[in-house]
């Protein structure tokens, strides 16, 4: 008898939780800026919410319930770290494209792409489906990093999800005021970070596209020139394990040209979306025609150029979006 309720019980609480697995997934990764932490953070969302799911009197939604569970899960967890910054956060742009790079002090646990698939339900209304890739943009989530963890939570909840000030103080245990306090002083430290672009071209089309194609193929055939006529005037260009990011084309297609692009061949790149946008996966030349992962590409367009470039140079990212370990073929005739 104890195991037939159990197991009504599970059915229960996974067709009343489960549903909203992928958008939690999402919030989590936007709190910690990290895949993998998203996903831990998720399966403890789902313990918890299972082990009080017989004490849960629909006094507010199921998913109001989740998120005020998920959401303290996450500023459990960054009671313990620091944020998750990209190097345009840290400093400076970089004056000079032909100095070494300088490394970041100590290990630095940086921010994360987030493959489409894990954070998007591309099957629903493409209107709402266009808005959820707007709160997982990159600018966004780098941006909401330099905010307090309980700042972040009241921002995402309110400005980003939409949810009324009575729901979100609900979720995060506080009085309708104090939540107004805390989406002021987030309000006001992102009021001078841009969080839009008008030019901005969805990854749906077909103009961006092309410029994703034409910036991987420029790679592949080591043909700098190609990428100056994708840049825009004002483009940035930032990769994780260093501090040196550029601004402007005057010193992105020189680093480009010389210490990135090397020889035609040197490089495979596989087209993807992540952070709801375009993105790729470049694989650099080994021994004996392998190429081995050596970043995530995530890109910024319009419908006919580049505007920014952010490398995530860690290959332990590559198993998230279920890419091969390496990959073979010839050199690109240049």
């Amino acid at each position: 008898m104890v195991m037939t309720m159990t197991s009504v019980t599970m059915d229960r609480f996974a067709a009343t939780a489960e549903p909203y697995r992928r958008e939690l997934l999402a919030h989590c990764y936007r709190m910690t800026g990290s895949v993998h932490e998203a996903e831990d953070l998720v399966q403890e969302t789902y313990v918890r919410a299972w082990r009080a799911f017989d004490r849960f009197e629909e006094r507010s939604s199921v998913r109001t319930w989740l998120y005020r569970i998920a959401t303290n899960v996450c500023l459990t967890s960054l009671e313990r770290r620091a944020r998750r910054p990209l190097p345009s956060t840290l400093g400076p742009p970089s004056a000079d494209p032909f100095a070494p790079t300088e490394p970041a002090p100590g290990d630095v646990p940086w921010l994360e792409p987030l493959p489409d698939g894990l954070g998007l339900d591309e099957r629903g209304d493409p209107a709402d489906v266009a808005v959820a890739r707007q709160t997982l943009r990159l600018a966004l989530v780098a941006a909401a990093q330099t905010l307090t963890p309980r700042q972040r939570a009241a921002f995402f909840l309110c400005d980003v999800l939409a949810r009324p000030a009575t729901e979100a103080a609900e979720v995060l245990d506080v009085s309708v005021g104090a939540l107004k306090s805390l989406l002021q002083r987030a309000r006001s430290r992102l009021e001078q970070v841009s969080l839009a672009d008008d030019d901005f071209a969805e990854p749906t089309d077909a103009g961006a596209r092309r410029v994703l194609d034409r910036y991987m193929a420029a790679f592949e055939r080591s043909d700098p020139a190609e990428i100056e006529r994708l840049l825009v005037d004002d483009a940035i260009l930032e990769m994780t394990g260093t501090t040196t990011w550029f601004s402007g084309k005057a010193t992105c297609l020189p680093f480009i040209a010389s210490q990135a692009i090397g020889n035609a061949g040197d490089w495979r790149m596989v087209p993807l979306h992540a952070n709801g946008q375009l993105a790729a996966a470049a694989y650099h030349l080994g021994d004996a025609d392998t190429y081995h992962p050596f970043a995530i590409v995530v890109v910024a367009t319009t419908a006919t150029h580049l505007t920014r470039i952010s490398l995530f140079a860690e290959p332990a990212l590559f198993t998230h979006f279920e890419l091969p370990a390496t990959t073979t073929g010839g050199r690109v005739d240049p």
